[in-house]
């Protein structure tokens, strides 16, 4: 990470309001409320990146941490952009330990597809199979 980045993955240090502040704006999640983000955080593994103390980008896994692991609000703050911040943080969830040998894992993005795909992910090669159940006024 450039001077004045630094990674982190523990929660203490996880900032939800911050993310909060994000996501509430996102295509993925507009209007959240904070409550339903820190209780997201709080039961997912996060890591974030900080500059000079402050969150400025962050992911969160939802994982049973053995078989499946659902990647999702992976953000970085506008200003923060082009700093390889994303490929840090994939980089550091797809090198743990505790999340080797994971069968699958899974993800929705709207326009990241060539960021991901560089960690080899891919569409699925079976569409037929991928059943949703969506809940589309959650945060209305």
């Amino acid at each position: 990470l450039p001077p004045g980045y630094e990674l982190t993955d523990e929660p203490a240090r996880i900032d939800p309001a911050a993310a909060h502040a994000y996501l509430t704006r996102s295509y993925w999640s507009p209007g959240i409320p904070l409550a339903i983000v820190e209780r997201a955080v709080a039961n997912s593994l996060c890591v974030a990146v900080l500059y000079h103390g402050e969150q400025v980008a962050m992911a969160r896994l939802v994982t049973d941490y053995a078989t499946f692991a659902y990647l999702a609000d992976v953000y970085v703050l506008e200003e923060h952009r082009g700093q390889g911040l994303s490929k840090a943080m994939l980089g550091h969830l797809h090198a743990r330990a505790d999340l080797q040998g994971l069968r699958r894992w899974a993800l929705f993005t709207r326009d990241a597809h060539e960021l991901y795909a560089q960690f080899g992910w891919r569409g699925t090669q079976h569409p037929e199979r991928l059943m949703l159940r969506e809940n589309r006024e959650a945060y209305a």
